[in-house]
């Protein structure tokens, strides 16, 4: 079932990960090809998705968003797909987050209308990128300011293109990456934007809170953007032809910013947005550390059991076995992200036709060093594995897996293809 709101392209030519498809196939198709991963009609390496994993997902945290009131505009830079956005959206997100101004074109082209760009936008070209989407009245856009530089610039180009910008205050911490650091910069801040009242439209306060150690230090400076935003109500900063924007929360700690947030009130509407990302595939890394604390401590979480599931794989073969105790998989760097640690076998499987079920892989497989194209694998002896078996491979950090795909395949619990996901990246 393919489930984006806008026409199909073709596949690329590129085709990896992908079978040997019709000429002229679109991604509307692949569903009908009648594809299955153990069938082999598929090319390895390739990136796949278990759509009831992300079904589950979806669920889960739009569940938990509504627990506490609050809004999702997950961040779409971890997958980069606006077939997965329109998901997203169809399941209750309030909008789209992403990261600049090609992103925000890109969504914007496959149907997304509502977006916060939680950075800020610096250059003529990216600014021209975004006046032209704002001539659409339907489309809504927030982008952030951390500096007088910046809001000048912006006041001055959104004055000579007749456009009112909206945008929020960026807090940060020292060490950090952007976002004012005392209420020094911010009443600098806030200075600047009054010099634009026809050019700029000052919505809320905008954080990310990844950037801190521990929980006790995520709280205060929660808390810390709570108080500003509360200023800027009591000061009549904000604007008034529309509700006022709290947003915060990455993947690892969305659980603290929704209980820290949630209820706030500063006597106008106020939209309390939460914008993690990497929910929807998870993984068995970085994030599920997070999900077991956030399972373990936060009563919602609890309420809503299972958690998050990791539904992202990388599936390869086995390429050669050219010594004892080393298999070489036809797995590299071009393939799965290895920045926060190495893929992980999960299951393997034999092909041909009185092929068994796939099964668990052996615990003590692991990967020790990945090339660009290669992956080194320890295995013992007397291990059933031979070249040509299929492995697929759990992953850590989603971001910087979709990055290296342009589909990835979903595929329900036979392993039949039933949707591509494009990425535009």
């Amino acid at each position: 079932m393919h489930t984006s709101a806008f026409p199909p392209s073709l596949l690329d030519v590129n085709g990896k990960g992908l079978g040997a498809f019709p000429p002229a196939c679109t991604t509307a198709q692949i569903g009908d090809l009648g594809w299955n991963l153990l069938a082999e009609d598929v090319s390895l390496p390739v990136a796949v998705l278990d759509e009831t994993r992300v079904a589950h997902n979806l669920q889960w945290m739009q569940a938990f968003m509504a627990a506490y009131g609050v809004k999702l505009a997950p961040h779409g830079k971890t997958t980069m797909s606006p077939a997965l956005f329109q998901r997203q959206l169809a399941g209750g997100a309030w909008g789209i987050t992403l990261a600049n101004a090609p992103q925000v074109r890109a969504a914007y082209h496959h149907g997304v209308r509502r977006i916060i760009m939680a950075n800020q936008l610096v250059g003529r070209a990216n600014m021209a990128i975004i006046a032209e989407l704002l001539s659409d009245p339907d489309f809504t856009f927030y982008c952030c300011v951390d500096s007088a530089a910046n809001v000048a610039a912006l006041g001055a180009y959104f004055a000579e293109q007749g456009l009112r910008l909206p945008i929020l205050i960026e807090l940060g911490v020292p060490g950090g990456r952007n976002g004012v650091r005392n209420d020094a910069q911010l009443r600098t801040v806030l200075e600047a934007i009054a010099e634009w009242p026809e050019a700029l439209a000052l919505a809320g306060i905008e954080v990310y809170e990844g950037v801190l150690p521990d929980e006790a230090s995520i709280r205060l400076f929660l808390q810390r953007a709570v108080g500003a935003l509360k200023l800027l109500a009591a000061e009549h900063r904000l604007r008034t032809d529309g509700p006022a924007i709290l947003t915060g929360a990455g993947s690892a700690w969305f659980d603290i910013v929704a209980e820290e947030f949630s209820g706030v009130n500063i006597g106008s509407p106020l939209d309390i947005v939460l914008r993690p990302g990497c929910y929807l595939s998870h993984d068995v890394g970085i994030y599920r550390s997070s999900a077991e604390r956030i399972n373990t401590h936060n009563p919602v979480a609890r309420e809503h059991a299972p958690g998050l599931l990791p539904a992202l794989q990388v599936w390869a073969y086995v390429q050669s076995i050219p010594e004892p105790g080393r298999a070489i998989i036809a797995l590299g760097k071009r393939d799965a992200a290895f920045d926060a640690g190495l893929p992980s076998p999960a299951t393997t499987f034999r092909p041909g036709g009185d092929a068994a079920a796939p099964r668990k892989a052996p615990a003590h497989w692991v990967l020790t060093a990945m090339m660009d194209q290669h992956a080194f694998m320890s295995i013992e002896s007397n291990d059933d594995i031979q070249v040509g078996d299929m492995i697929a491979f759990d992953i850590s950090h989603p971001c910087l897996t979709f990055d290296k795909w342009r589909q990835v395949l979903l595929v329900d619990e036979h392993y039949r293809v039933t949707d591509v996901a494009e990425t535009f990246f």
